[in-house]
């Protein structure tokens, strides 16, 4: 039988997912952030522009359907967290939102604004939009600073009403603060940008582009691998927000994230598998020049890290979204989801899930038959 805990396990799975294959969709933020970098001439730049418009609106989506699950199965979480850190998610919006306007009116006729200004919008979605994604997520073990007041929190779904307030004045900002914070935000800028220059060299008919993404891979590739590993250490010799659960008392356990990863082996193992497909694509990419399929590898590492981190999070009586200023207000997978008849019609509607992917791949495969050159653009009615 199906039960609520269950449930709740369930959908924070799925939001983990989704997390993981944001993250792996961010090559097309790393990739804006890099347009005058690794592209000199304005052909290479219409190139390298085009290779990612096409692409734009799968992070977007994704971004789209991540929050829209967080919200819907964790509303506490999505009420506490936006209504209260709202500047540094206002911030990742806004970022994306440029975005969105820069790729559909950069080419347009009577565009009183010129491309500069909507590449200018463009590289700051691609570096501002993955730093702080990866700040954001990074709370997720650090902390943040907010209050509860509930009654009855461990039984959110089931009745009571919530009032929640955020601490500090900065409502989010202050995160930036915290110099563990910045690795992981940092990590996730020069991943998407390693992706970014992956992808390049998998999709790119250009032989000064495809070279020159080749070392770009080397030179993201090696701050990213510095700045995962400082995160994850420190993440794992640290304390941890861990739940008794016996009384749902939020307390700090020493090394409490590295006991979540030995005492659930699957995903220890499936996260080992992840980070080392991660270095085999970016590893391959700069040694062997007849290799052109690191994205892959690495992408689909980086959905497998990521998922596994963010069960590391959540699973093994660990608070999630944990507030250092009052610890008992801590966020967990039990006592912030919705209610189990919400969490069981959204399971029921989950199961096309599969079909959805299914139908994104193949939409890839039929767009994406053959490498993007110059030529290809003279042909096209939508290039941007």
């Amino acid at each position: 039988m199906i039960t609520y805990e269950f449930l709740q396990n369930y959908w924070w799975f799925i939001i983990s997912l989704l997390g993981g294959l944001l993250v792996f969709l961010l090559f097309v933020q790393g990739g804006q952030s890099m347009i005058h970098s690794i592209s000199k001439t304005e052909d290479e730049k219409k190139l390298v522009i085009n290779a990612l418009g096409r692409k734009w609106e799968y992070t977007f989506t994704t971004l789209v359907t991540f929050g829209g699950a967080f919200f819907a199965s964790f509303p506490l979480f999505y009420a506490t967290s936006f209504g209260g850190a709202y500047w540094v998610w206002m911030l990742l919006l806004f970022s994306f939102v440029v975005q969105a306007v820069s790729y559909e009116f950069q080419s347009k006729p009577g565009n009183v604004f010129g491309p500069k200004t909507y590449r200018a919008f463009l590289f700051f979605n691609g570096i501002i939009g993955t730093f702080i994604l990866g700040v954001a997520v990074a709370t997720f073990f650090t902390g943040s600073e907010f209050t509860i007041n509930k009654v009855n929190l461990v039984n959110f779904g089931a009745a009571g009403n919530v009032m929640s307030g955020w601490d500090n004045p900065l409502h989010g900002l202050e995160a930036l603060g915290n110099l563990r914070n910045w690795c992981l935000g940092l990590a996730v800028l020069f991943l998407a940008r390693t992706m970014a220059s992956l992808f390049f060299v998998n999709r790119l008919d250009h032989k000064v582009l495809h070279e020159r993404s080749r070392k770009y891979t080397l030179y993201n590739g090696v701050p990213f691998v510095v700045f995962f590993l400082a995160f994850l250490i420190w993440t794992l010799v640290s304390d941890g927000y861990a739940v008794n659960p016996d009384t749902r008392e939020v307390f700090m356990e020493p090394y409490k994230y590295l006991h979540n990863f030995i005492q659930m082996p699957v995903v220890l193992i499936i996260f080992l598998v992840g980070v080392v497909a991660v270095l085999w694509g970016i590893s391959g990419t700069v040694l062997n020049k007849s290799f052109n399929k690191g994205i892959w590898f690495t992408g689909i590492g980086t959905v497998l890290a990521v998922t596994m981190l963010l069960l590391v999070a959540g699973y093994n009586n660990t608070a999630y979204y944990p507030s250092y200023t009052n610890l008992q207000s801590s966020l967990t997978v039990q006592n912030s989801s919705s209610s189990e008849f919400t969490l069981t019609a959204m399971s029921i509607v989950s199961l096309l899930v599969p079909f959805v992917l299914a139908y994104i791949v193949y939409a890839w495969r039929a767009l994406e038959g053959k490498k993007l050159k110059l030529e290809d653009l003279k042909d096209d009615g939508h290039a941007y």
